[in-house]
């Protein structure tokens, strides 16, 4: 440990169904550099990866002094039992916040960025296409954001009921009809908004179907190397319909100068407790078990939400 840094205990870390689940099938580019601090090299195998941790600091160097043994941080760092990191690495979480709670920041500081990169205005309708954890804690930002409608699609019946259950006012699956039902909910007209968090090529072509003249939709999604092909000489073009690449890295300058990242993970920390996470949560399973949780996760998608790794 070096005058700066802590080192940090793991209770919990969550396994990312899109963006892991693209390294774990080899659907990166390898030669792409890591991007987070905690990581280094590129995606070639053999990898360290994951990038939200929650523990329990259990010392810290003799220049810190904004974290003491004992609190509860969340680190973008893989998955790992002990790891020393710079205290700038280390968030602070509140002391009464579940740890299990924790590890879903990354995610809802994803989410808040999709939100803030769609510009829901107060009634707006919107369609969510992917209900994985980015897509499930859209959902529920998009409703506190003013939404009157938002239609959730996924394939998996028990993420369709989950979403229903906090926050959609319609899940549907992705099957024919989809576009006409869109329109039958928002009044003729279509969605203000598409959000396409699904990492499925083909509902970006979906989404463009569903909005109305001038609608946004917003490409949350990374394919990696899967190929997209889009049909624009329809709907696309004569609706004159946006396309919106959101990615958690920048915020839109849009958003004006009082906008940063520090402003984001504050607000992101102080949702932590106030979102519905627990129903998030299907699986919880040892560190050592990982190769089945891995396995769980690309096979059996269906059983699965949020997946965690667990330490003690």
């Amino acid at each position: 440990i070096g005058p700066t840094d802590v080192r940090v205990r793991a209770l919990r870390s969550a396994i990312s169904q899109g963006t892991e689940m693209l390294v774990y099938r080899g659907q990166v580019d390898p030669d792409l550099p890591l991007d987070l601090p905690t990581l280094k090299g590129s995606f070639r195998f053999p990898i360290k990866y994951g990038y939200a941790s929650v523990g329990r600091v259990e010392a810290v160097g003799a220049g810190v002094d904004g974290i003491k043994e004992g609190d509860l941080v969340f680190v973008h760092h893989p998955h790992q039992s002990c790891y020393v990191v710079p205290e700038t690495a280390a968030i602070r979480l509140p002391d009464d916040l579940e740890p299990e709670a924790g590890v879903l920041l990354a995610n809802l500081e994803t989410a808040i960025t999709i939100v803030l990169d769609a510009h829901p205005r107060l009634g707006c309708r919107a369609v969510v296409f992917g209900l994985g954890v980015v897509g499930q804690l859209v959902v529920q930002l998009l409703r506190r954001a003013g939404a009157v409608a938002v239609i959730a699609v996924d394939p998996i019946e028990r993420r369709r009921q989950l979403a229903r259950s906090i926050g959609a006012t319609l899940a549907i699956g992705p099957e024919a009809g989809l576009v006409q039902r869109v329109i039958q909910e928002t009044d003729g007209v279509g969605a203000d908004v598409a959000i396409e968090v699904s990492g499925n090529p083909r509902a970006l072509d979906q989404a463009i179907t569903t909005v109305t003249f001038q609608g946004t939709v917003v490409v949350a999604s990374w394919y990696g190397t899967k190929p997209v092909s889009l049909d624009l000489g329809g709907a696309f073009h004569r609706n004159r319909v946006r396309l919106r690449s959101s990615q958690v890295s920048h915020l839109d300058p849009a958003l004006g100068w009082a906008w940063s990242a520090a402003r984001r993970l504050q607000l992101a920390t102080e949702l932590l407790g106030e979102i519905s996470w627990a129903p998030l949560i299907s699986h919880r399973i040892p560190l050592e078990d990982a190769p089945e949780a891995y396995r769980l996760v690309d096979e059996r998608p269906a059983e699965t939400v949020q997946v965690l790794l667990t330490y003690v």
